[in-house]
């Protein structure tokens, strides 16, 4: 590598370069789904950063390569932002910078065992806190976190419900510093072994980790998706595409009937004719109705995206309002400032409304679920929550119409399997023009997915679960000891720096007096 180090002279080309290898662990994702890659995918990125030639290249490369992740990560965003994606890219990406500037710091040059060994734990942890921070609401979410890659390994869903999403992202980055150890630093190759077994040996556990119990409890869930319906009156065409495909599940035993995000598009306080239509087509299946309505509200001011429970009666009065709006989809942060972006892309005219609380929902037979809406299925801490208060069904109910033949669809129907893995609960992706997708509790699917060719209703027989996983019980206990060991990471540091400043500034002992031949003291010549 430091070949290739020293190759990259050219600045923009070691930009670019910091750019391709930031974009290398998306093919981990769906669309490609290649889960393995992800555990060597920051290798050329590593490599790169720690043959910077100072701390400042190393934080531009990490930053350079944050750009790269994260404008691959979401590149289907590009019909509808244009070239604020480049932008919100390179916001983002500045977070990997002190990243970067740490790959340097503990893994350029000649590092000893003391510092790889170090490596191993700190990097990963740096990683987590990058993550952590660009998770939040207003910086775009978690989508595409690292340890979401492994959504279809079983290993890797069992450490999700000990440590959630955050455990996998650790193990995949210590592994990944394993691997550049031991591609460029020969001299440090044991603690580099070390990790590798010690992630091994994780896996392993995790496979032999007990089978999580069954209730023996079903529970059939139709879900319906209409697929695309566009022009004029898409809307009541696409209510009555869903009430034609949710009576051919009349008769075949469905428990509850799930309708994707969007999928009534008027407040059914002011058309009580369709609340009306949707009480009789709960009547006819024998299964309550859990649909979504999009549309400005009657009883309060604003546009809301809420789940709400119908029963043959109509509206039973269960209601969750979505909390967490797409930012720029369903709201515009600082909209004063970056309004502009309504006039380069397809960003929201009028912000959404958020709700206050989540809802746990009784429905038919005693089944407790906990609704969400499209968005809110990549926030481990809100499928927690739900389980911690009772919900034996998630249910994420969701829309990517806009990127239908992008990676985005599969991306959000894998998001649910880690969902139900964490929490040990089963899960239901809903969506109008897919993907749709059924989890058990231990992250499996049950049944095919409904792709985004498909317009049809489809009943899943899915298997409840009892019990409280440790990443329910405990939270997000990884990105909690990944900040204690980069604060004890900073304190040493700091330490050492501050010997090493008063080491320079103590004053050397002076020599002692030159002697004659006889011992006695010399004196100045004149």
């Amino acid at each position: 590598m430091r070949t290739l180090g020293h190759r990259l002279t050219s600045p923009w080309r070691r930009s670019a370069a910091a750019v391709l290898a930031g974009a290398l662990p998306v093919l981990a994702f769906p669309g490609p789904a290649l889960w393995w890659w992800a555990w060597a995918a920051l290798v050329p990125w590593l490599l790169l950063a720690r043959s910077a030639p100072t701390g400042r290249r190393a934080a531009y490369d990490g930053w350079c390569g944050g750009f790269g992740f994260m404008l691959a990560m979401h590149h289907w965003l590009l019909p509808s932002l244009n070239v604020f994606t480049f932008v919100i890219a390179a916001l983002l990406g500045a977070l990997w910078a002190p990243w970067g500037w740490l790959v340097r710091r503990l893994l350029g040059g000649t590092p000893g065992r003391g510092r790889v060994a170090a490596a191993l734990v700190v990097l990963p942890s740096g990683w987590l806190a990058v993550e952590l921070v660009r998770s939040w609401q207003g910086l775009g979410g978690p989508w595409g976190v690292l340890g979401a890659s492994q959504w279809q390994v079983a290993p890797a869903l069992r450490l999700a419900s000990v440590g959630g999403v955050w455990l996998l992202s650790f193990l995949l980055v210590a592994v990944n510093v394993a691997l550049a150890v031991l591609v460029a630093v020969r001299r440090a190759r044991m603690p580099a072994v070390a990790g590798l077994l010690a992630t091994a040996a994780a896996t392993s556990a995790a496979w032999a980790w007990p089978a999580r119990p069954d209730t023996g409890e079903r529970v059939a869930v139709a879900v319906v998706q209409p697929g695309v319906v566009s022009g004029r009156d898409s809307a009541g065409r696409r209510f009555d595409r869903e009430e034609e495909l949710t009576r051919k599940v009349a008769g075949r035993g469905a428990d509850l009937v799930v309708w994707g995000e969007s999928s009534v598009g008027y407040d059914l306080a002011d058309r009580p004719d369709l609340a009306r239509r949707l009480a009789a087509l709960s009547r006819e299946t024998g299964a309550d109705l859990l649909v979504n309505v999009d549309a400005r509200r009657s009883d309060k001011p604003g546009i809301y995206k809420s789940s709400v429970l119908i029963g043959p009666d109509g509206p039973t009065g269960d209601r969750y309002d979505k909390m967490r709006l797409v930012p720029f989809g369903e709201y515009i942060p600082a909209r004063s400032l970056l309004g502009w972006a309504t006039s380069v892309g397809k960003a929201a005219g009028e912000d959404r409304r958020q709700g206050s609380e989540q809802v746990v929902m009784d429905v038919g037979g005693g089944l407790r679920v906990g609704p969400m809406v499209c968005f809110e299925s990549a926030f481990p801490d809100m499928s927690r929550h739900l389980a911690a208060d009772g919900a034996q069904l998630l249910l994420a109910q969701s829309s990517t119409s806009t990127f239908q033949h992008s990676w985005a669809p599969a991306q959000h129907a894998s998001l649910a399997a880690l969902r139900a893995a964490e929490t040990g609960r089963p899960m239901v992706h809903a969506t109008l023009t897919g993907v749709s997708a059924v989890y058990d509790a231990r992250g499996a699917k049950v049944g095919p997915w409904l792709g985004t060719d498909a317009s049809e209703a489809r009943v899943y027989d899915v298997p409840l679960a009892a019990g409280t996983t440790p990443y329910v019980r405990f939270g997000d206990w990884p990105v909690q000891a990944a900040l204690l060991v980069l604060a004890g990471w900073g304190l040493a540091e700091g330490g050492q720096a501050l010997r090493l400043r008063r080491s320079a500034r103590r004053p050397s002992p002076e020599a002692p007096p030159a002697r004659t031949a006889h011992g006695s003291p010399a004196r100045p010549g004149r």
